[in-house]
């Protein structure tokens, strides 16, 4: 199966929820009809390139909606090897594709640059549940590549890091593990903040979460480069 890739406007997020038979889908229906379980699978797109195979898979696809990400929500640390893919059922609204799914169209409707979500499925399995995230893909280099190719450090855009961090707390939006894999540069220079799993919107006048997002980044940026 081929698609002809199309430029797609950037219309408003139309967020639509579908529940059935234990599987949750959230999608946006400016951009994609209601997507089919197969969707959410590598296997069904012509020639996904595999863009992340640590805890969570994480692939490139192409689709009538133009490039995407496609990811899988896996388990780290010693509990991975019980659960996986698995999580703990709490309820729709808790589970972690759709929570991310809710926070990158409201980060999108704020003009923050963040990866555009497309959809998010969640399927339930007795007390567990599994989930995958589809979303508009940023071409560009991870903030850490880009540093380590770079024999001056004062030529980046430390600049267009800061305004894009900044508009971020200023929004609310606090980003779970803010580090120098999850933030990208774009081919304008332009700074994208990736991977909001865990992300939640927090007070902006309480600048203590935000001092403490700096400092997880600092610590980042010391464990690749040291001093």
């Amino acid at each position: 199966m081929r698609f002809r890739v199309r430029i797609v406007s950037e219309k408003p997020i139309l967020a639509q929820t579908l529940e059935m038979q234990g599987r949750i889908v959230i999608y946006d229906a400016a951009r994609l009809a209601v997507p089919a379980p197969e969707r959410f699978s590598a296997a069904h797109w012509p020639d996904p390139i595999l863009l992340d195979g640590g805890r969570g898979r994480t692939y490139a696809i192409r689709g009538e909606f133009g490039e995407a990400v496609l990811r899988r929500y896996r388990r780290g640390g010693a509990v991975a090897r019980y659960l996986g893919d698995r999580y703990l059922w709490t309820g729709a609204e808790h589970a972690r594709p759709v929570r991310e799914f809710r926070l990158l169209a409201a980060a999108h409707a704020a003009g923050l640059r963040v990866p555009r979500p497309l959809a998010a499925q969640v399927e339930r399995h007795g007390l567990f549940y599994t989930g995958d995230l589809l979303m508009a893909r940023i071409q560009g280099q991870k903030l850490s590549t880009l540093l380590e190719a770079l024999s001056d450090w004062s030529k980046f855009n430390w600049a267009g890091l800061g305004n894009s961090i900044g508009k971020a707390h200023a929004a609310g939006f606090e980003h779970a593990d803010l580090n120098a894999h999850n933030l990208l540069s774009d081919v304008g220079n332009r700074i994208w903040i990736i991977d909001w799993d865990r992300g939640t919107r927090r007070d902006p006048k309480d600048d203590r979460w935000q001092q403490a997002n700096l400092r997880r980044l600092s610590r980042s940026l010391h464990k690749i480069f040291g001093a």
